[in-house]
């Protein structure tokens, strides 16, 4: 089944729900802090996290933006909030379900079992075999690689995904409304969630939104990725990037 960790102060609710998920054969972690929690998903990898937002140290909306800095494991938020403006911040900053409390577990594993097919079918989505190129920048969609100027690119899953989907369409502004369906599989949200990780990324390629070199954004169009003028050339693939036998040191999850 699944590996879950569990981000609950309240001793009753993580007990009960550690033995309900245990007993429907789950791997249960569980931490009471959301320090605890960022410590955890740092050093295990989780299938899934059930998030609380009443932590004592940290708000859980807060948590989850810090836990999308350094992994895209998919969370359940859990919370007694049931204002229709949270929820949709929460899933603009990357929740993938919500439950309000007080919920069944019943209900709880119906959440799951989506959240977790649909997780699936992301990764078993077969992605093209061949290598992009966009100057000085490589992305192997299959060994889920990439390189600039020939150094490795420490990539998280999502960000990972928005390159490899940008650099499949070098010089085309891609509107943010299909960067949502097709990087996030939203059908809705506001730009701040594709800005967080654009931002990321532009850091991850030395690069800023005052002076971009590879990503540029048109306000109020979409965002594009292109070749900067002084990019250098570069070998044919099968050349530049023999085929794949090695260790796959794909980025962290």
């Amino acid at each position: 089944m699944a590996s879950v960790l569990v981000v609950e102060d309240d001793q009753f609710v993580r007990s009960a729900l550690i033995r309900h998920l245990t007993e429907a054969s789950h791997t249960v972690r569980s931490v009471g802090t959301a320090l605890e929690a960022l410590r955890e998903v740092a050093h295990h990898r989780f299938d899934l996290v059930v998030l609380d937002l009443g932590l004592p140290d940290l708000d859980g909306a807060e948590a989850l933006k810090m836990l999308r800095g350094i992994t895209d494991v998919p969370v359940i938020i859990a919370t007694a909030r049931d204002e229709e403006a949270e929820i949709v911040r929460l899933l603009n900053d990357g929740a993938d379900d919500y439950l309000t409390k007080p919920f069944s577990v019943e209900h709880l594993s119906a959440r799951m079992s989506a959240v977790l097919r649909r997780a699936r079918a992301r990764g078993a989505a077969q992605p093209p075999s061949r290598l992009l190129r966009v100057g000085g920048l490589a992305v192997d969609p299959l060994r889920r690689q990439a390189e600039l100027d020939g150094r490795p690119i420490d990539l998280t899953r999502r960000e990972f995904d928005l390159l490899a989907f940008l650099a499949g369409r070098p010089g085309v502004v891609v509107p943010r409304r299909e960067l949502l369906a097709e990087v996030w599989q939203q059908s809705y949200g506001d730009d701040q969630t594709i800005d967080v990780h654009l931002s990321w990324l532009r850091r991850k390629l030395g690069e800023t939104a005052a002076r971009p070199r590879y990503l540029h954004t048109l306000r109020g169009v979409g965002v594009k990725l292109e070749p900067p003028p002084d990019a250098p050339a570069h070998l044919p693939a099968d050349v530049a990037h023999p085929s794949p036998g090695g260790t796959d040191g794909g980025p962290r999850r």
